[in-house]
């Protein structure tokens, strides 16, 4: 089904660090692979091979070749290669053409010239296959993270492609929804399709893929069965756990036992009529790693801005210190790394982009701070150049740099590895050091169970529960 020969790549930028050397592979119809490996080895690279990305978007110095049922995909036109690999990345609004979800879910029907009814049947087949019922006819804008990205998977699905390339798919999903795509991608494979998936998070695969296979500085190294690789000592490799029933919480190391509050008074948000956020009162311990947690499309999001003072519009108080905040105080005193972070990077350099967020610059603690979140050696790379994962990294860098008394993360680690995923829980457990209260929007349960100690659970707009951190209560959660 697909062939890869002797390729060799290195992209036109020299900064970047996700080239390729000397990768072999044969994938044959009907398998699941799994591509894994640490931030920035060249997984996203070779993905770009295989839906032809590479070199039809991107240049560079390429040697070898892909075949797709023989032929050579480097000399295949994309709008050809688009009717046998359909591609959901790890961004979806880079693969956006529409602004309704409706017809975004069937524009690659209507791209390849399918007759109205075949559109409608297929549309029918990927609603009901995602669940997607209660996001049809919906603003693309007005969706949560989770939800684009499952608009961008029932979209590719629906030309019916032989083969999937899927990077990073479950970045932003919830937990709910990560399982529901380990059974979508379950029954492709039961249809004959091809899967080739590069993931961070293992553990909706581990019933779903056949063969493992390990890249470390753009090689290929290990190549394992399904069977071999769970077996495995996942740390040792830089790898996200497999099965998360083997985690335990590190709560009790992380709880400071604090006797002073922050307090959520009335708190309430409108988009348009529609109520999405709805909080009464609550109270929220100050000095702690706070994991917000809940369904795409709970709410948390929308919290996250209101909190820092970004929907001028949102009604109620915040009560800090025994003062009331309004939103431009919490502008003050907070700071955000939003879910998207292109929408944050602004600078020509790493460097730079953490010094702008310094009231007086210093650049010595701004590159002890990318030596911590493992990015020193990409300060002077523009930061548009970087993978997902160290994007991230730097608006955490960011975010760590500004000194504010309160931060959000939205969902800080997506797209990240074990290892980097263990950095932003360390600079999170010395923020705590210094008093500064994070709050994570987060459906990473491996990072909770690493640093966090009190849990917010949103539904609908408002928060249905407040604990201290609960494995049985995360457990019901993530895992059952």
């Amino acid at each position: 089904m697909l062939k890869i020969d002797n390729v060799t790549f290195s992209y036109d930028d020299i900064e970047s660090n996700n080239n390729l050397e000397d990768i072999n592979l044969d994938i044959k119809k009907g398998e699941v692979i799994l591509l894994c490996g640490e931030s920035g080895c060249g997984k996203t690279t070779l993905t770009r091979f295989l839906n032809g990305l590479v070199p039809n978007f991107f240049d560079g110095k390429r040697e070898g070749e892909v075949y797709l049922k023989g032929e050579k995909i480097s000399k295949m036109p994309i709008y050809e290669i688009s009717k046998h690999v359909g591609s959901v990345f790890q961004n979806p609004k880079t693969q956006f053409f529409n602004v309704d979800t409706t017809s975004e879910i069937v524009f690659g029907c209507e791209n390849l010239g399918m007759e109205v009814g075949e559109i409608r049947n297929r549309l029918d087949y990927v609603v009901d296959e995602f669940n997607l019922d209660n996001l049809l006819d919906k603003s693309i804008f007005k969706l949560s993270g989770g939800e684009k990205q499952k608009i961008a998977c029932a979209s590719v699905s629906a030309v019916f492609p032989d083969i999937f390339i899927l990077d990073e798919p479950s970045s932003n999903l919830d937990s709910a929804s990560s399982w529901d795509l380990g059974d979508i991608i379950k029954r492709w494979k039961e249809s004959g399709k091809t899967v080739v998936i590069a993931e961070h998070k293992l553990f909706f695969l581990r019933d779903v893929v056949d063969r493992a296979i390990f890249i470390k500085d753009g090689k290929i190294t290990h190549e394992w069965s399904m069977d071999e690789f769970s077996r495995l000592n996942y740390r040792d490799l830089g790898l996200r756990q497999l099965n998360l029933d083997d985690l335990a919480a590190k709560h009790n190391e992380y709880y400071s036992n604090n006797s002073e509050f922050m307090e959520f008074k009335n708190f309430r948000f409108n988009y348009g009529k529609t109520r999405a956020l709805d909080i009464d009162n609550v109270k929220v311990p100050k000095n702690e790693i706070i994991a917000i947690i809940g369904k795409n499309g709970a709410g948390k999001s929308t919290f996250a801005n209101c909190l820092c003072g970004l929907k001028r519009s949102c009604k109620g108080e915040l009560i800090l210190d025994g003062n009331s905040l309004k939103s431009k105080d919490r502008l003050k005193k907070s700071y955000m790394v939003m879910q998207d972070v292109n929408h944050q990077l602004f600078t020509e350099s790493v460097l730079d982009e953490v010094l702008l967020s310094m009231d007086e610059e210093d650049v010595s603690l701004a590159e002890e701070i990318l030596t911590n979140l493992n990015l020193v050696h990409l300060k002077d790379a523009h930061p548009m150049a970087l993978s997902g994962g160290e994007k991230q990294r730097v608006a955490i860098a960011s975010a760590i740099a500004s000194k504010k008394e309160i931060l959000v993360f939205d969902e800080p680690t997506s797209g990240l590895d074990f290892k980097n995923m263990m950095k932003v829980s360390e600079n999170l457990k010395y923020l705590q050091s210094l008093g500064i209260t994070s709050f994570i929007i987060t459906h990473d349960y491996e990072l909770i169970m690493e640093c966090c100690s009190h849990v917010l659970h949103f539904e609908d707009g408002k928060i249905v529960d407040s604990y201290k951190m609960d494995e049985q209560k995360l457990q019901e959660f993530f895992l059952d």
